[in-house]
């Protein structure tokens, strides 16, 4: 195949590349990139393509390929090998723990709490504190429904305090 009809046929190929790149990459920039680096290697090895072989098979399966080696160098290069004796590299702890944001959580949680109405957070807070719903019912000379019902409503309350602060 002469030279310059084999550079047309890529550069007219190139065109079915990008939404296959697309599929592998999901995002344009590394999509382009991918293409980039297809059409080098498939101009740097012209002479390993064989006249009457599908040109966009072959861009499509250089394509694969250079995604497949891309993908596999990034996976290794995350890779830690611990070579210690204690793994040490592996058993530390990269976070350092802070009690500030459960703090603020927390008080969030108990402004809420002191928001809902008295019938509903009293069986709430027994419930949470592991009382049963039975026995609950019974501290409270509640029916049992009315128990549930009252700890769901509570919670619900809660929940939707809640998100709107958080959202």
């Amino acid at each position: 195949m002469a030279v310059i009809n084999f550079q047309s046929e890529v550069k007219t190929a190139t065109v079915v590349l990008k939404p296959h790149a697309m599929r592998l990459t999901r995002d344009i920039n590394d999509a382009e990139d991918l293409i980039q680096e297809t059409i080098v290697r498939a101009l740097t090895n012209e002479d390993k393509f064989q006249e009457g072989t599908n040109i966009k098979a072959w861009l499509f399966t250089i394509m694969k390929n250079i995604f497949i080696n891309d993908y596999r160098k990034k996976s290794k290069r995350n890779t830690v090998i611990d070579t210690t004796d204690n793994l040490y590299y592996l058993n530390a702890s990269t976070t350092i723990s802070n009690a500030g944001e459960r703090a603020f959580v927390m008080n969030d949680i108990r402004n809420a709490l002191m928001k809902i109405s008295n019938e509903l957070r009293v069986p709430f807070l027994m419930h949470y504190k592991g009382y049963k719903y039975h026995e609950i019912a019974e501290q409270l000379n509640l029916p049992l429904g009315t128990v549930k019902s009252r700890i769901f409503f509570a919670r619900k309350e809660l929940k939707d305090m809640l998100t709107a602060d958080y959202s």
